[in-house]
């Protein structure tokens, strides 16, 4: 399956043809989950099992799902959730907790998108179990994994600050808007810039109280704006707006190329997965933000989709690699793919905006 040629008003049809691209390649029948390579490198279960990463294949299929209404999205959805937990040993918890809080946050996407209760059930087991990460080293903060508790770091905070507001905003607990206010607040007071609003990755990794600042990852700018764009909402508190808008900024001018607006490779992997995170998040921020901001994060999400559908996809395949400026060679993580997939989705949203 190839990605035909496509004019700028068609973006829906480009995200059409990654999501089958992505099924057609990497959907595994007999596990009901997504093959973490393609083509398949190993066996599964003969590699590392990034159980992240299929949380992430949940909320693109969401994103399908909205997008479409098409009930091929809904089916699918089912079937990995199911794959997943039972992979996993029959549960969705899991040792690193930054895992579990992508994997609540989708499942709640999915209980949303769906109505479906089971979605909504296990989202709140483990919510329960994330807020077990708060603990004093460091001042407080969600620890990174249940075996290293001294490590702290954005990714494992700012999700969990996600999470914590959007189940307020629909339930209303107060303890839940208390958790997303006091983790955001650990967040911005040791791991956000003072002087820039950019977003630092962790502190005390190798135990000697030290701050990773030269980790300059596109994800964690998009998890902080996201927590600042859930907690705006949550109060009308412009403080968050301002923290996210100034994130915001700080991540262009850091991470974006001058000139082409374009976000840079950041290699396979886990990496794999970082920028289409960032675009998720940039995307919910583009609806909150004043003009100036919103018209920068548009210019941004579509140099990076016409330079990925121009330049970046393999027409063979229908598949992307890390950078999208050139095409992929095989084999092809499922983790760079997922990135190239929200992109698009973005754009295809944006575009019926």
């Amino acid at each position: 399956m190839g990605i035909p040629e496509q004019s700028v008003s068609a973006w829906s049809a480009v995200a059409n043809e990654a999501q089958a691209a992505l099924k057609d390649r990497y959907w595994n029948e007999k596990l009901g989950m997504m093959n973490q390579w393609y083509p398949p490198a190993k066996a599964f279960g003969e590699e590392n099992f990034y159980y992240w990463w299929q949380a992430h294949v949940m909320d693109v299929l969401i994103d399908g799902l909205e997008r479409t209404g098409e009930a091929a999205y809904r089916e699918l959805l089912s079937e990995l959730a199911e794959g997943v937990r039972s992979y996993n040993g029959d549960t969705f918890k899991h040792n690193y907790y930054d895992d579990m809080e992508w994997t609540a946050l989708a499942l709640l996407r999915a209980y949303d998108a769906t109505g479906e209760e089971p979605y909504l059930t296990n989202a709140l087991e483990l919510w329960e179990d994330i807020k077990t990460a708060w603990n004093d080293h460091m001042g407080g903060g969600m620890a990174w994994k249940k075996d290293q508790l001294d490590y702290k770091n954005t990714p494992a905070n700012a999700p969990a600050s996600i999470l914590a507001a959007r189940l307020y905003r629909a339930y209303g607990k107060a303890e839940d808007l208390a958790w997303a206010v006091r983790i955001y607040e650990w967040n911005r007071e040791n791991l956000v810039d003072p002087a820039t609003g950019f977003v630092w990755d962790g502190m005390n990794r190798l135990g000697d109280g030290r701050i990773d600042k030269d980790w300059k990852f596109t994800y964690c700018q998009g998890v902080f704006i996201g927590a600042g764009v859930e907690l705006y909402l949550a109060t009308r508190d412009e403080q968050y707006l301002q923290d996210a808008c100034r994130t915001t900024t700080a991540c262009f001018e850091e991470l974006c190329a001058a000139e082409t607006l374009l976000l840079p490779d950041e290699g396979v992997d886990d990496t794999g997965l970082f920028k289409g995170i960032l675009i998720r998040y940039l995307l919910e921020m583009e609806k909150v933000a004043p003009p100036a901001e919103r018209d920068a994060i548009f210019a941004v999400i579509e140099a990076n989709a016409l330079s990925l559908r121009d330049r970046g996809l393999s027409r063979e395949l229908g598949l992307c690699g890390p950078s999208w400026v050139n095409p992929p060679m095989l084999p092809i993580q499922l983790s760079v793919q997922l990135s190239g997939v929200m992109l698009l989705e973005a754009m295809a949203r944006l575009e019926k905006k």
